[in-house]
């Protein structure tokens, strides 16, 4: 809880709807509060911040943490976590995804992010062997899972694939309360944490050959090397009309919602993506790759774009025919971001529990 994405999002509205304590290694409760959140986490232990140190360590705390005494029923929201289920019953794990760099995104981080690495080979059997010892543990601590609660289809699907277990799926929520339409202004948006799958750097490349366009990036990203090297990157082919926020409170990135020409969003095969329903709850077209959980979100034509084999130039087609008239799409992207709202999650959520 030292970054604040939309996983962690999702885990703060838990515990704020459903008056519950919230356990984590470490917290920011700075950014916690910038993010319209008063709630005081319960940290179980510092972890290392590089990788993959700090996956292992955050696996090995959860897995010897045992509150079974103190409390009724548990919910374990985040995929290193999910060791906490062993000690930790009943309990209902919220499945954002199998964790991805292990599963899903395994041959891209091994075929295209590791290779592009100095020593890459030492690099890609260390990173096969932590593979294969992560897929046995995740495998093992499963079979303490009581009922699977996952965000999309996409992610039921992996869930399937991977474990061969069955899921539920509700769907992670915007709080449409808290977001607005003001006007379709000068600027493009985009919010995503900065990671090599959400491949921001083929936004910038698009907003590079877009000179009369603007381009804000709302980028949080956790702290270690392997993440630093990758900001770095993309500061390094930075064009002067992109600009990347590394820290927005919930009142700025709402104003920027409101305020933006439209929405742009380009992860690998997303798990499902709060960030374009808090765009159309904004009232603003989202373009995106049609994969992944935007399939689920998105419907094209009518609250945004899906693209199909999404590059620099099909996006700066995108954004020119989307830009000339942005405000046609408000009307039912603020209807269809109701589908989604707070409250829609909350009672589905109480309804598993009771179960």
């Amino acid at each position: 809880m030292d970054t604040v994405g939309g996983a962690e999002v999702v885990a703060l509205t838990l515990a704020k709807e459903l008056n519950a304590d919230l356990y984590s290694t470490v917290a920011d409760q700075e950014k916690i509060k910038r993010m319209g959140f008063d709630i005081e986490v319960k940290t179980i232990g510092w972890i290392p911040k590089n990788a993959p140190f700090r996956q292992q360590l955050t696996s090995l705390r959860f897995r010897f943490l045992n509150l079974s005494s103190q409390y009724d029923f548990f919910i374990i929201a985040g995929d290193w976590a999910l060791s906490g289920v062993v000690r930790n019953k009943p309990n209902l794990w919220y499945v954002h995804s199998p964790t991805r760099e292990i599963w899903d995104l395994y041959e891209y981080m091994r075929n295209d992010v590791l290779s592009e690495h100095r020593f890459s080979k030492i690099k890609t059997l260390l990173f096969d062997m932590w593979v294969y010892y992560n897929r046995y543990l995740s495998r093992k601590y499963i079979k303490h899972a009581g009922k699977l609660v996952c965000s999309s289809e996409n992610v039921q699907a992996r869930i399937a694939t991977y474990f061969d277990r069955k899921s539920v799926i509700i769907n992670p929520p915007a709080d449409n309360s808290k977001f607005h339409y003001e006007k379709n202004g000068d600027f493009w948006l985009s919010v995503n944490r900065l990671s090599y799958q959400k491949r921001v750097e083929l936004q910038i490349e698009t907003f590079k050959k877009l000179p009369n366009e603007k381009l804000i990036i709302v980028g949080p990203y956790e702290d270690n090397s392997h993440i630093d090297e990758y900001r770095e990157q993309l500061e390094k082919i930075l064009p002067d009309n992109v600009s990347i926020v590394s820290s927005a409170s919930h009142d700025e990135l709402i104003n920027l919602y409101a305020n933006c020409r439209g929405f742009i969003t380009t992860a690998k095969d997303e798990d499902f993506g709060i960030t374009p329903l808090e765009a159309m709850a904004s009232g603003k077209p989202v373009i995106a790759p049609n994969e992944g959980g935007y399939k689920e979100t998105i419907i094209n034509g009518v609250t945004g774009v899906l693209m199909d084999d999404i590059d620099s130039e099909k996006l700066i087609e995108v954004i020119k025919r989307v830009g000339k008239n942005p405000e046609r799409y408000k009307d039912n992207c603020l209807a269809h971001a109701q589908k989604f709202d707070t409250a829609v999650f909350v009672d589905r959520i109480r309804n598993e529990i009771e179960k």
